[in-house]
């Protein structure tokens, strides 16, 4: 197989034409070496949704916080929130904290 059989080969004469060379190169420039190329939009792309996902988190605590804010405009709750949470009692009152034994912690 020599040089005048390889040319007449329909592969040989597509891969050696200009225009299909010419937009080779510029597909490989554009999807790997460009500055907006291919990879760094799709690594943009999973940042995006990364940060969708972390912003509709966001919303629902938003959305939780204000509802125990709600409840909590109301003394009787806000009372009850702190004798719960932080163990807080009147000045008349004494508390007493019971521990069930699955709650503590045992030496084995």
């Amino acid at each position: 197989m020599g040089w005048n059989d390889l040319k007449q080969k329909t592969w040989f004469k597509l891969m050696t034409n200009m225009y299909i060379l010419v937009l080779t190169l510029f597909v490989i420039w554009m999807a790997f070496f460009d500055t907006n190329s291919l990879l760094i939009h799709l690594e943009l792309k999973k940042e995006i949704n990364k940060l969708e996902q972390q912003k509709t988190f966001l919303e629902n605590e938003i959305e939780k916080d204000k509802k125990v804010l709600k409840k909590l405009s109301d003394d009787e709750e806000l009372e009850k929130f702190a004798r719960e949470e932080y163990y807080m009692k009147k000045d008349n009152e004494e508390i007493f904290l019971i521990e069930h034994a699955d709650s503590t912690k045992s030496k084995q």
